[in-house]
């Protein structure tokens, strides 16, 4: 099983580099981290979950540091976190969660 994102910066049109992103797992009573990262000059992140961690069925996060990233660029933001939250059920597939994102606004999807 893996898992991967991509984010995109869509006021710049260009993938947006050293997002803080963070893998948890929900165990039905609290989210347990899984995975903590930040994503390439390419805006990727591949290799989730990290430390040898499996994945299996059931419901993750991704929680992106959407703050730090436009505040790096002095850019001022009204989302200072975007949390996906989806659910896995066939661990053994691929799954692929894009993110594009600008400071007022972000859209996610299942990618491929």
């Amino acid at each position: 099983m893996s898992l991967s994102t991509h984010v995109l910066d869509t006021r710049l049109g260009r993938p947006a580099a050293k997002v803080p992103v963070r893998l948890d797992r929900y165990d039905g009573r609290t989210w347990q981290p899984l995975a903590e990262a930040v994503t390439d000059d390419d805006g990727r992140l591949g290799g989730l979950p990290g430390g040898g961690a499996a994945l299996s069925a059931g419901i993750h996060r991704l929680r992106f540091g959407t703050g730090p990233y436009f505040a790096g660029q002095g850019v001022e933001t009204f989302y200072p976190e975007v949390t996906v939250i989806f659910e896995i059920t066939d661990p053994d597939e691929h799954h692929h969660v894009p993110l594009l994102v600008s400071p007022f606004g972000y859209s996610t999807y299942r990618g491929s």
